[in-house]
């Protein structure tokens, strides 16, 4: 049975509104982070690491909203597919994966939170076969750092975003049972 996530229109793909203008970008350096990746469905463990390389603006994510609560989550896939690298996130035994929306937010404890989205690889048995798999077709990961850039997430690799209008939510549902839960998250701090 999947599991189901909610949050408000604000959180998720619209990751808060962000006050100072200059918070929104990476000022010429990439942002990187680095996380032990824990599968409990599958007993796997590993490292990740994320790279963000220009955030996300608002426009984008009034663009992705408006989409997902307008025209549904297809035109969502298609709208998030067009839109410019954001960054990518890897592991060591992978060429890595494109992430196309980034957004990061203040904490008011002094820490951030960092949304993630993108459109997850569908090889070609599985387009062609088209199991129930394939209609999750979005990644999402959510970090949450303390004030000393570490912290802890989670990564929903094979998701469905649907919206449900009535109460003006995004809705996350996982094709796991669990999301890969993100420990010892840490942010790499750039040698000056």
């Amino acid at each position: 049975m999947p599991r189901l996530f909610r949050a408000s229109a604000v959180a998720a793909l619209a990751c808060m509104t962000l006050s100072p203008a200059s918070f929104a970008q990476t000022n010429g350096q990439p942002e990187r982070f680095t996380a032990m990746a824990v599968n409990m469905d599958r007993g796997a463990a590993g490292t990740v690491e994320i790279v963000i390389n220009r955030w996300s603006t608002d426009a984008e994510r009034d663009r992705l909203l408006s989409t997902l609560m307008d025209k549904g989550p297809e035109k969502l896939l298609d709208v998030l597919q067009d839109m410019p690298r954001a960054g990518y996130f890897r592991t060591p035994d992978s060429i890595g994966w494109d992430v196309h929306y980034a957004r990061r937010a203040p904490m008011p404890d002094g820490g951030e939170r960092v949304v993630l989205a993108t459109d997850r690889r569908i090889g070609f048995w599985e387009a062609s076969n088209r199991p129930r798999s394939i209609d999750y077709p979005f990644t999402v990961i959510e970090l949450h750092l303390n004030a000393d850039g570490e912290g802890e997430g989670t990564m929903s690799l094979a998701t469905k975003i649907t919206a449900d209008k009535e109460n003006k939510m995004v809705v996350l549902e996982n094709y796991g049972t669990t999301p890969v839960m993100l420990k010892s998250v840490r942010r790499e701090r750039a040698s000056r």
